[in-house]
């Protein structure tokens, strides 16, 4: 943590001695307090992120859970709601598990109106593995996803809660190796969230950006925040919890970002919260910009109920503090880019001033490609290592 940091605030001294004129040269159109605001925002703090970023990776050292164990019987909580098209693709992926542990299925309609109750009872009723003991629990009306969870949890058998999406789909051994990473990991683990992947990445040019975020974006964020022992985030696409654990916070709360605020009061607890890089899903990701825009949108409003409910995190002293400061910064971030760096450009290009971006501007392309190779690398290691292979997507 320490050696990350010390790197990352090198990175960034280096960065402020460099930047020094352009500030000065902004500041004689904007003044300094405004120069230093939009440096800051499109170059030094971005920097100082990358650079954290980079040295966790070249720092990372996955544990190994290879070895063989006694495997604990697990619960498996789905919440469906009109989920006809992709259900019984899910529960599929769970009877090829083959887990060779007792597996508590429990399934929560949550008012669905198509036939998804139909298909799910014939299903289990016929197909299932003898291992699985299903339950299907149907409720009358529509009621949000964290209260079916909630209504499932109050059945949970077992100390392992596994929560998987209606539309995800476990690639093998999924099961196996997310129960190895809380089981043979600290014993202050109450959660560790599963490797998510778009599924439907061929289906247009969104999902195809989607595929390209969630191999080499989330999935890197991730794997650093549990370097740091502090995933931000279990998503309930794919995730295992310890029931103690999940009781103990009352389930799940009744927000837009159950997970994510889940996490947090985990996290505000002090429990851990880790991350299985080796235990693979594929989800439905959205196809269309406005179903990406709703659901990131949910994702950001999420992140804001989690800072409003769990505050302390952010001044409590842990290792993956610095992630929580970054994801307080986004909005200004944010902001900065598309106020600042957007129409920096534009100046650059058609009116030749270049005092937001100008040929300095050119060294990140070098410097991004360097970072985002060193993800890249990384991530196909991990595929190759668990037999997926990395589909080619060079645009």
């Amino acid at each position: 943590m320490l050696l990350s940091l010390l790197m990352a605030v090198l990175w960034c001294s280096l960065s402020v001695y460099l930047a020094i004129p352009w500030i000065n040269e902004l500041a004689g159109s904007v003044g300094i307090l405004p120069a230093w605001v939009i440096v800051a925002g499109i170059a030094l703090i971005p920097g100082f992120a990358n650079a954290f970023l980079v040295a966790g990776l070249m720092l990372d050292r996955r544990p190994d859970f290879e070895h063989q164990m006694t495997y604990p019987p697990v619960s498996i909580l789905i919440a469906a709601y009109n989920e006809v098209e992709y259900v019984l693709e899910t529960l599929e992926s769970i009877n090829k598990q083959a887990y060779p542990g007792e597996v508590q299925l429990i399934i929560i309609d949550d008012g669905s109106v198509d036939s998804t109750v139909e298909l799910v009872s014939q299903y289990t009723e016929n197909v299932l593995n003898q291992n699985i003991e299903c339950q299907l629990i149907c409720r009358g009306k529509n009621q949000g996803k964290a209260s079916a969870l909630n209504k499932g949890l109050e059945q949970v058998r077992h100390d392992l809660v596994i929560t998987l999406d209606a539309d995800s789909y476990l690639f093998k051994g999924a099961i196996e190796n997310i129960v190895k990473n809380i089981v043979l990991g600290p014993d202050n683990t109450a959660a560790v969230a599963g490797t998510i992947l778009a599924r439907n990445s061929r289906m247009s040019w969104i999902t195809r950006l989607q595929e390209w975020d969630y191999f080499q974006g989330i999935a890197v964020v991730k794997r650093i925040q549990s370097l740091f022992q502090g995933t931000l985030v279990a998503q309930g696409a794919f995730s295992i919890y310890k029931a103690e654990a999940l009781r103990d916070l009352g389930g799940w709360p009744e927000t837009v970002g159950e997970d994510i605020v889940l996490t947090w009061g985990l996290i505000e607890k002090g429990w851990r919260v880790s991350y299985a890089e080796n235990a693979f899903a594929f989800t439905h990701v959205p196809e269309t910009y406005h179903d990406y825009y709703r659901q990131r949108k949910r994702w950001s409003r999420g992140l804001i109920e989690a800072f409003k409910m769990h505050p302390r995190v952010m001044v409590k002293p842990r290792m993956n503090l610095p992630f929580i400061y970054f994801n307080l910064m986004f909005p200004y971030i944010d902001a900065m880019f598309i106020f600042c760096f957007v129409p920096g450009i534009l100046l650059a290009l058609i009116f030749q001033i270049y005092a937001i971006v100008g040929i300095m501007t050119l060294f990140l392309i070098p410097l991004a490609l360097l970072i985002n190779v060193l993800m890249f690398y990384k991530q196909r290691a991990i595929f190759h290592r668990y037999g997926l292979k990395v589909r080619k997507n060079v645009l």
